[in-house]
């Protein structure tokens, strides 16, 4: 059997998280958390080969939410995958009540994706929000409006302007099927739409891509 360093890069980043996230699970429920950050990388491998951006989307979280510090990131997997994972991840000053700074970290977050990300960058929020917007949608339909209850920011209406707002960032994107279904669940979640109505909205902003 291999050892963990003789691991490919994906492998080793899969490895690294699954310990950094061990028993953490999604917000209200059992699911580990580490499907997560997977199906981020997978949405990013659906965008570019570029490995190492897929490995960063294993890793997005591991600083924001573990005790793993940026450097151990960059001494396991270089300048490169550190500095976008890095990028990914808010500062979520753990002194302070999270739901205090939701607001703040969020402009943060709208602020670099507008100013300073690359594409690679916005392909990695992209995978990161249309994970979150997933089952953010899967879960509406069971739990209804009391699904906001679990977040540190209870109120929908922000969580929508949130996720407008970055539909908007990445909007460079938007010829990828990816933004599309971003847009799409935006529009399910936050105005009601059926799936339907989303689709042929989305459609009409990116032509061509249901043909």
């Amino acid at each position: 059997m291999l050892g963990k360093d003789s691991l490919p890069l994906f492998e080793r980043a899969v490895v690294f998280a699954a310990a950094a996230h061990c028993g953490a699970t999604r917000k209200g429920s059992r699911i580990p958390y580490l499907s997560h950050p997977v199906e981020a990388a997978a949405i990013v491998a659906e965008l570019t080969d570029d490995q190492e951006l897929v490995a960063a989307a294993v890793l997005h979280d591991v600083i924001e939410d573990t005790d793993v510090t940026i450097d151990e990131i960059r001494e396991a997997f270089g300048e490169r995958i550190a500095c976008y994972v890095s990028g990914e991840s808010e500062d979520k000053r753990r002194e302070l009540p999270p739901e205090s700074t939701w607001v703040l970290r969020k402009q943060e977050t709208i602020r670099f994706l507008t100013e300073q990300a690359d594409r690679n960058a916005k392909m990695l929020a992209l995978a990161d929000k249309l994970s979150n917007l997933r089952s953010i949608s899967r879960d509406v339909e069971v739990l209804g409006d009391r699904l906001w209850d679990r977040f540190h920011q209870k109120d929908k209406a922000m969580h929508g302007w949130m996720y407008r707002q970055i539909a908007e960032a990445l909007k460079e994107l938007s010829g990828y099927p990816a933004w599309k279904e971003y847009d799409r669940l935006i529009r399910e979640v936050f105005e009601g739409e059926s799936r339907v109505q989303a689709e042929q909205e989305s459609a009409v902003f990116c032509p061509g891509l249901l043909e």
